[in-house]
């Protein structure tokens, strides 16, 4: 999962560009990464890291450009390295810059396509270079010094019938503007938004709504599924619908965890939903256990709180926070290697011994994937004196890898798999485990927009919408995380501004 940004002003955007990744950091702190154009002249900053570390004054000093894209990396497989740090760039045709959330299923194959139909060589492991060289080769092929709108919409068509996957992507080609687009089934989210200025409008697209609102764009809508939009240096807007999908599924998992509370995507609001999922959690309490000794309900923060406050409300008993966190250590789901993230866990949250000392405590996290951090907070909640701890899950039990840009590990790593809920609870040391059922995951997130009638529930339900999933494809993108988990992230490269000099008209 990653965060992806594009703005299109009337000033330069450097500053925009920045503050919008830093809005979008939970998505991704492995690297980060901002292009700007200017005069036919790409500008480009990226490395390992926090946006806070990769930008200093003397790179942002050379961001010139009234447009530019900018992306935060969380690696779903393969290297940390920098080298696949985004955006990416093509210097033929035209000149093009690309940065993208999601995942390709058929990366693989379509590199082997692109080395040997199209001449194109692919330098690094990343899917989204294979994008960009998809969307390199497709427009390729039109000919001609200029490109208008509807030759650069039918490139893109090509780009959906070539790229199988859940995928948002922003892109800059040199002297066209910004162009987006979205996978058709809409696995992976985009919305885009404007802000009027004395000097004109202003275009804004982003992963989540927060970057828009938080920064003065008033959101418009979201990019709909298989939609391609360009946004001109002169501040026109185009759009074209370049693919349809029989199914429309977003992925539910970014409600679950991944957005931020006060984003809205595809018209449902994140908060709304989390709060629903606490009810249809307190519901499912009551009627497994009708005469539950609660004393008190606890988040682990902090994606879980406001399903952790609603629940608290529903059953009537105290909602205490209990658990600490540390504001300077990353989200421990999106770390690269499990033994980041097992280190991690003590570091990141702390317990207060008054809040457990004597009670029973109602644990409510988001989702519960390897068990390892629920085992650990589990622990620490005893040590701080709890009587007992039961634990709630706002997701249903994680079952399935996921392909569409989610780091989820191999099915032997799935504490889910394979076991009862009472067995999970035994492993994790829960005296009592709740999951919310799928079913009430679904309808507390789409009772906000009712016209969404189905969502990306894959690691639920192994139901992958987009692309042929096989078996023998699960196996070995599960091996590729396995040994991803095993690297040791590398030391970010020697600080360095990159400038390319466009192909002119």
């Amino acid at each position: 999962m990653c965060g992806i940004v594009g703005i299109v002003a009337s000033q330069m955007v450097k500053q925009l560009i920045y503050d919008a990744l830093t809005l979008l950091q939970h998505r991704g702190q492995d690297a980060a990464g901002i292009m700007t154009c200017h005069q036919g002249r790409f500008h480009l900053r990226k490395g390992n890291g926090l946006v806070k570390d990769v930008f200093h004054d003397r790179h942002m000093q050379q961001l010139h450009g009234s447009l530019g894209i900018g992306h935060v990396r969380y690696p779903t497989a393969g290297s940390s390295s920098s080298a696949e740090s985004q955006p990416f760039f093509v210097n033929s045709p035209y000149g093009i810059a690309l940065a993208h959330n999601g995942n390709l299923v058929n990366a693989e194959q379509l590199r082997t396509q692109l080395c040997e139909q199209g001449r194109r060589h692919i330098n690094t492991g990343s899917d989204s270079e294979v994008l960009l060289n998809a969307l390199a080769h497709t427009l390729e092929s039109q000919g001609g010094p200029r490109l208008e709108p509807q030759q650069i919409f039918s490139a893109i068509s090509r780009v959906f019938d070539l790229c199988q996957g859940g995928y948002a992507a922003v892109a800059l080609i040199n002297g066209r503007g910004l162009v987006c687009f979205r996978d058709a089934h809409g696995i992976r989210p985009l919305v885009y938004g404007r802000r009027r200025t004395a000097t004109g409008v202003d275009y804004m697209v982003a992963s989540e709504s927060v970057a828009l609102t938080a920064l003065g764009f008033e959101p418009v809508r979201d990019v709909r599924p298989g939609e391609a939009m360009l946004f001109t240096p002169e501040g026109q807007v185009h759009s074209h619908q370049c693919a349809r999908a029989e199914t429309v599924a977003p992925c539910i998992f970014e409600y679950v965890y991944f957005a931020r509370p006060d984003s809205t995507l595809n018209g449902i609001s994140v908060y709304s939903s989390r709060l629903r999922m606490g009810r249809k959690l307190a519901a499912r309490v009551l009627a497994e256990w009708p005469d539950q000794d609660i004393d008190v309900v606890m988040p682990v923060p902090d994606s879980s709180r406001p399903a952790a406050m609603e629940m608290a409300r529903c059953l009537n008993v105290d909602y205490r926070e209990g658990l600490v966190k540390n504001r300077y250590i990353g989200r421990t789901f999106i770390m690269p290697g499990q033994q980041e993230r097992k280190k991690s866990v003590r570091q990141k949250l702390n317990a207060i011994a008054l809040e457990f000392k004597g009670r029973n405590v109602m644990l409510v996290d988001d989702s519960i994937v390897r068990g390892t951090t629920s085992r650990q907070i589990i622990q620490m909640a005893r040590e701080a004196g709890a009587r007992r701890v039961y634990l709630s899950s706002a997701a249903p039990a994680v079952r399935y890898p996921n392909v569409y840009g989610i780091d989820l590990p191999e099915f032997s790593e799935l504490i889910a798999e394979g076991r009862s809920v009472s067995q999970i609870a035994a492993l994790i040391g829960a005296d009592r485990l709740f999951y919310q059922t799928l079913p009430d995951l679904i309808e507390a997130v789409r009772e906000s927009n009712p016209e969404i009638s189905s969502f990306d529930c894959s690691v639920f339900d192994g139901v992958y919408v987009a692309g042929d999933i096989t078996e023998s494809f699960l196996s070995q993108l599960c091996g590729t995380r396995s040994e991803a988990d095993r690297q040791t992230p590398l030391v970010s490269e020697e600080d360095q501004v990159e400038m390319y000099d466009a192909v002119s008209e």
